[in-house]
């Protein structure tokens, strides 16, 4: 799409995924709860035919980003981080099979997430905390601030690296490991024009050499 299609053809390309990517969280089961979960038991904490409790299903909230529409990953994360891991007896709502849902939740929480296997990037979401530090064994610490973040307030309006505005809702693992601060300012309505670009989306090839991403 990005290199042999025009981008008329790709933007309508996208809108169309993300249409269907919506009816994902809202298709119906078909069948009764009973019937479902008696069928497919690892499914669980369903939104539409979404598995909240199923680990293969943790990076579909944010493939909205790789469909320039990030706005819409960062009110799904929330409202997945507000529903199903909450401080109760019922906090995680699946299998933990080796800690991926709790790396989900410790990734979405600080605001971004490892998406694609082999490619050391991660994808911007919607930061419950309004500041992360990570001490580094290199010495360097990598900063997330997030201003004027709230329950309310969950959509990135801007994005700011080392004090270097960017349109884009991805960053390199290279930027974590060489320290420094990546900047959010958050408010309580989307900004729709934040990564929406072709140009911005985050890299997803298989033709990605992952050496450039991580130095």
């Amino acid at each position: 799409c990005l290199s042999d299609w025009s981008s008329d053809v790709c933007s309508s390309d996208l809108e169309k995924a993300a249409a269907n990517l919506d009816q994902v969280f809202r298709e119906s089961l078909g069948r009764s709860k009973y019937e479902f979960q008696a069928r497919f038991p690892d499914s669980t904490s369903m939104i539409g035919q979404f598995s909240m409790g199923n680990e293969p299903s943790l990076a579909i909230p944010y493939i909205y980003n790789r469909l320039g529409t990030a706005w819409k990953t960062q009110k799904r994360i929330r409202m997945l981080l507000d529903s199903f891991f909450t401080d109760t007896l019922q906090g995680i709502p699946g299998d933990e099979d080796g800690g991926g849902m709790s790396a989900f939740v410790v990734f979405s929480m600080m605001g971004f997430y490892p998406v694609t296997p082999g490619i050391p990037t991660y994808d911007i979401g919607s930061p419950v905390f309004d500041k992360v530090t990570i001490h580094l064994r290199n010495g360097k610490d990598f900063v997330l601030v997030a201003h004027h973040a709230s329950h309310d307030n969950k959509y990135v309006q801007s994005v700011r690296l080392n004090g270097m505005t960017v349109d884009r809702v991805w960053f390199r693992h290279a930027d974590i490991v060489n320290g420094g601060t990546l900047e959010l300012t958050m408010g309580d309505t989307p900004n729709t024009s934040l990564g929406a670009t072709t140009a911005s989306l985050p890299p997803a090839s298989i033709d990605v050499r992952p050496e450039a991403y991580s130095k």
